[in-house]
């Protein structure tokens, strides 16, 4: 079978000097792709900055051949993620894949955790995602054509503990996601979502024995997919990790109905609310309604 191949297209990958960023970086860029290696070298929880990391990536791409050039500001702010789309634009042209992929950590349980670190860490990935498609999405629509692959957390979808303002902005990802892909079908613009298990500086002393099976290359190869002309899946989430490749999906179920629900009803009925035997995956928030009108009828 053939090659995926990203000749002549442009991928703008956030958080690209380290971790899976620079992963993506380097194999789209061995596959042809021209890559904007976004990254403001801060450290794993947004302190301080350094162009080495993303220019570091850079230099590999180019000394293997490949084409790319290094923006160093932060997604945290609609400037930033204008101006990283604007450095795509000057430089190359155009924007076919925007991978949104920059994040920072700042664990706390809640009792513990205060506002400030709510905010930087919603900043930067949930308003980081937003604001860099919010910039890539006219130059997109213009050219009938787009690829957006975000990246949300297990911690997001199934809750974490001691990251209770992470798993807020990665759950507001999917929700982000799974709209714009509506948003997008008719341009032929394809939003997907991964939940990636890699060993980064991020995580690496939380994986324990599992850290060494966790590289990032294991994850690329989901992104390279998702990123690709090829790729006709819209609105879809996709744990990765370790080698393992599999759908997250938000399903909803029958459950109970009665035209004069009571309390008593609820606990009475449980078992059937809860039972997820006949699930449904809505594909919109009308479908979910929609199970209602048929056992309304």
């Amino acid at each position: 079978m053939s090659e995926l191949r990203f000749d002549e297209q442009v991928v703008v990958i956030t958080g690209a000097g380290q971790g899976l960023g620079r992963s993506h970086a380097l194999r789209l860029a061995e596959r042809g792709a021209r890559v904007v290696v976004n990254d403001p070298g801060g450290a794993v929880d947004g302190s301080g900055t350094s162009d080495s990391p993303a220019q570091q990536v850079v230099d590999e791409i180019k000394e293997a051949g490949g084409e790319a050039v290094a923006n160093f500001d932060s997604v945290a702010t609609q400037a930033g993620a204008r101006a990283v789309i604007d450095t795509a634009t000057s430089t190359y042209g155009r924007v076919d894949v925007l991978v949104n992929n920059a994040g920072i950590l700042r664990d706390k349980s809640f009792k513990k955790m205060t506002p400030e670190e709510y905010e930087a860490v919603i900043n930067v990935h949930l308003y980081g995602t937003v604001w860099c498609s919010m910039a890539a999405w006219p130059v997109m629509q213009s050219q009938g054509y787009g690829r957006i692959i975000n990246t949300a957390s297990a911690a997001g979808l199934f809750g974490n503990f001691g990251q209770t303002n992470y798993g807020a902005a990665k759950a507001g990802i999917a929700g982000f996601s799974l709209t714009l892909a509506q948003e997008g079908a008719k341009a032929n613009i394809r939003t997907n979502v991964i939940a990636p298990s890699a060993r980064t500086r991020m995580t690496e002393g939380l994986l324990g024995p599992l850290a060494e099976k966790l590289d990032p290359k294991y994850v690329t190869p989901v992104v390279m997919y998702l990123a690709h002309r090829e790729c006709e899946v819209n609105g879809e989430i996709y744990s990765c990790g370790g080698g393992r490749v599999g759908r997250i999906f938000i399903a909803s179920i029958p459950g109970f109905y009665s035209d004069e629900l009571t309390a008593e009803d609820v606990r009475d009925n449980l078992a059937q609310i809860r039972d997820p035997a006949d699930f449904r995956i809505p594909t919109a928030a009308f479908e979910e309604v929609g199970m209602l009108a048929d056992m309304a009828k």
